[in-house]
């Protein structure tokens, strides 16, 4: 791993974009390598919760302009693998099966806040900013941006900050729900690791459920989305956590739970 630095503590795994002279810009090999990362996580009974964090003052600028070869940008063709290989591996972190932090301790611009958008919680410093950016380029967002950040923040908000390609601290971030959270600066990390540990203490099985009936259930007929959640609920009640959360709550303790 050149472009990131991997590290696993107390059922946690941190993945930290490590280019900070370049503000942790993505090129295809940071994505190449973040896809092998979550691959190694996704089986790894340990790790319960992964946080992505940037190396420096940035999260990530996003798309490392001058990394992508001259002219290959303004080639249609190029231009759209590109984006597709940025939505895949983005949509990995979204289908992931545990619980992704975005720890936003710096700029998150353009590619940046979409890697961050693909995350299920995003916890971010006062003193950090956010947007998609793009359109101060000519470009629109490619890697999941229109459509995750109108999912998140509605529509008409979502054309606003895109359209004017605005850029948001964290307080403004967090007021329109763009972030869960938004904390000082010199209280970021305590604020981010209390976070995750407390997902770690979860049922691991539960919250994967959890996860794929939202992401999933969130466009379809209610109907449906219901059917899904039954089914999910169905798996979980056969689990050993079922049987221990059950156990601890009439013993009046904390549970336990194995991920079984």
């Amino acid at each position: 791993m050149e472009n990131i630095k991997v590290e696993k503590m107390d059922g946690i795994a941190k993945i930290t974009l490590n280019r900070p002279q370049k503000l942790n810009a993505i090129t295809l090999e940071l994505l190449d390598e973040l896809r092998r990362a979550l691959n190694k996580f996704e089986f790894d009974d340990e790790v319960r919760v992964v946080i992505i964090t940037g190396e420096g003052k940035a999260f990530s600028a996003g798309l490392d302009l001058q990394a992508v070869s001259e002219g290959d940008l303004f080639k249609p063709s190029i231009a759209m693998l590109l984006a597709a290989k940025g939505q895949e591996v983005f949509t990995a972190i979204e289908k992931f099966p545990k619980p992704v932090i975005a720890a936003i301790n710096g700029y998150a611009f353009g590619g940046g806040c979409e890697l961050a958008l693909a995350c299920d919680f995003r916890i971010m410093s006062k003193n950090a900013q956010i947007g998609l950016t793009e359109t101060a380029l000519g470009l629109i967002p490619g890697w999941g941006g229109t459509q995750r950040l109108a999912k998140l923040i509605g529509i008409a908000k979502a054309k606003e900050l895109i359209m004017f390609a605005k850029r948001l601290n964290g307080e403004e971030a967090e007021k329109i729900g763009l972030v869960n959270k938004a904390v000082d600066p010199e209280k970021f990390w305590d604020e981010v690791m209390k976070f995750a540990k407390k997902l770690a203490e979860g049922a691991p099985i539960a919250l994967r459920l959890a996860k794929f009936a939202i992401n999933f259930g969130y466009e379809l007929p209610a109907e449906i989305g219901q059917a899904i959640e039954a089914a999910c609920f169905g798996v979980v009640t056969s689990t050993e956590d079922v049987k221990e959360g059950f156990s601890a709550f009439f013993e009046k303790r904390m549970p336990q739970f194995k991920g079984k």
